[in-house]
């Protein structure tokens, strides 16, 4: 009986040819990729004893790890509009819709929500509730900013409050004296 695993199978000449090119060809192009590896971790390579990077590793090593902006406490609060505060504070939990925080422009989300009205959910984001810590955990933000901002987002969503305005800036009690106060007369010579 036969050996089927014995029978010679007939390759046409392109067939040897190609198998040929191939066999030679893969080789190389496999021997190049390894030299341009070999090229690129080399020139990745840095020089740690040049001046330089010595230089650069001290300073970074001794940089210091927070820097302190110191504010001056006189200087005028400047508000901040429902956006700014929200891109600032809020879109953390509120973008992603973490810890059941209403999605911006879900209607979805807010509907409930916006039933309870206005001042409630301005009481909400001042006061937190559930897993809201007060002020969107920022206790710098002012009950305005808080209530533009609760405008802002229930607006995205369907909503239609007014975001308040500011208060008008108090006049500076010393310009304001000095407005109000007429000019001095002179004195009058005394007579004799």
């Amino acid at each position: 009986m036969a050996d089927p695993h014995a029978k010679m199978t007939k390759a046409t000449p392109q067939e040897v040819m190609v198998s040929v090119v191939l066999g030679l060809v893969a080789p190389l192009i496999a021997i190049v990729l390894i030299l341009f590896l070999v090229d690129s971790i080399q020139s990745d390579q840095i020089d740690e004893d040049s001046p330089d990077i010595a230089e650069k590793t001290v300073l970074r090593n001794i940089a210091p790890v927070a820097k302190l902006e110191a504010l001056d406490a006189n200087a005028p609060r400047v508000e901040r509009s429902g956006e700014e505060v929200y891109k600032a504070v809020c879109f953390s939990c509120h973008d992603a819709g973490a810890l059941g925080a209403p999605k911006m422009n879900s209607k979805g989300d807010w509907a409930g929500r916006l039933g309870q009205g206005f001042d409630k959910l301005i009481d909400h984001a001042i006061n937190g509730i559930r897993a809201m810590p007060p002020r969107g955990g920022d206790p710098d933000i002012s009950d305005i900013e808080i209530a533009r901002t609760v405008a802002y987002m229930a607006n995205s969503s369907g909503a239609s409050f007014k975001a308040p305005e500011p208060p008008p800036p108090a006049a500076e009690p010393a310009k304001a004296d000095a407005a109000a106060a007429p000019a001095a007369a002179p004195a009058a010579a005394p007579a004799n």
